[in-house]
Formats: C-alpha cells, structure tokens, sequence
C-alpha cells in the first residue's frame, strides 16, 4: 500500500461527538467535542479538550464539573449546532429542544435524550501550548437509557444509533465485525453427538 508522508495533523478517526453538558440545572449549557476519549480503567477517568475562548470553558473551569453524553442519530443536528454556535449568544437547550436532566453526584446537568451520560470531576487541568486545554476527570457516574438493558442488565450501545466524527463528516456507527478478544479466543469443540444406528440381531431358535 503506497503512501503519502504529511506533516503532523489532527487526523485519528473516528471519534465520538460527545455534548458536553455544563453549568447548572437552573442554567444549562452545552457545547459539542470530538477531543474526548478514556485515559484509564480502575478508576476511571477520562477527559475533554476545551478551546479556553469556548463559552463553556470558565464554566467547566470554576466548577470542576460536566457530563459526558454520547449522541445518536437522531442527534447529529443538535451535535453540530452545539458545536458552531456560543452558548454566550442563545440557550441550546432551549433551541435544540433538549432536556437538562438533574444529575446524581454532580451539580452539572445530563442531557435526558442521549443514551448514556457520564458524571465527571475534574481533577487537573493540562495547559497545551497551543489551540486547547485539557481537563482530566474522575467519572463518578454513568447513566444507562434503560431501553439498551436486556432482561439481565447488559448493556448493548449497538441498538442506540451512536454518532461517529471523522474528518469532519458524520457517521451512524454500523456493522458489529467482531468483540473484544475475539481473535484470541478458543473455538468451543464439540462433542460428537452423532447417533449411528445399531444393528437389529434376529433372534434365533435353539435347535
């Protein structure tokens, strides 16, 4: 396969577009982030790239607080207004008909129309040298739309309709190719199960 060698770019896809919920239950705001991921397991903790000339950026600085919510399909014009337009200009929750949802550790309101809402603290803050800053947060909580639960508690996001972000463009997530592990994992034998069948012997007389 022939390449091309760039310069350094921001160019890792795809990403999720994830609101960014802020602020208070009173008064809510929300931008949009693709610059998100998780940065350890046990605890958990993750964190979010913020444009100090954002709107949210002194909210989420001065209270150490915001909510991750994962986006869907049915989302993705909410997603992409709350990503070009200031909360400092119009209420988003109000324009994009959204619902701020009272958290349950935090002071920062979920956003009731996405399936799944992480609660974060914010326990340091990495200053890049360049376009953004970096808060790192602890998730505290994690908030699951019950239709996405089977009958035993496990989760499946695949029937949510989650949003991907790559290179500027949007995506449903599709097709399942595979789990985590699978290629390692060991192939069930099975037993042979197969049922020949036995030969009648004919009863014979005594002579």
């Amino acid at each position: 396969m022939s390449k091309q060698t760039w310069r350094g770019g921001a160019l890792i896809a795809p990403l999720p577009p994830v609101m960014v919920s802020c602020g208070t239950l009173e008064k809510p705001n929300v931008l949009t982030i693709a610059w998100t991921g998780i940065i350890n397991t046990k605890p958990a903790k993750t964190y979010i790239s913020v444009r100090p000339s954002r709107y949210s950026y002194p909210i989420i600085k001065e209270s150490g607080e915001f909510v991750i919510n994962l986006t869907t399909k049915d989302l993705v014009k909410a997603v992409d207004f709350c990503g070009v337009r200031s909360g400092k200009d119009i209420d988003k929750f109000k324009h994009c008909n959204l619902t701020a949802q009272p958290s349950t550790q935090i002071s920062a309101p979920m956003i009731a129309e996405c399936p799944l809402s992480l609660e974060c603290k914010v326990f340091d803050i990495v200053n890049l040298d360049g376009t953004h800053e970096m808060f790192l947060a602890d998730i505290v909580a994690v908030n699951v739309d019950e239709e996405l639960l089977d009958e035993k508690g496990k989760l499946h996001l695949d029937k949510a309709g989650l949003l991907a972000f790559a290179h500027g463009e949007y995506f449903e997530v599709g097709k399942k190719v595979g789990s985590f592990g699978f290629s390692v994992k060991k192939k069930n034998k099975k037993k042979n199960t197969k049922k020949y069948p036995t030969r009648k012997r004919k009863n014979k007389e005594i002579e």
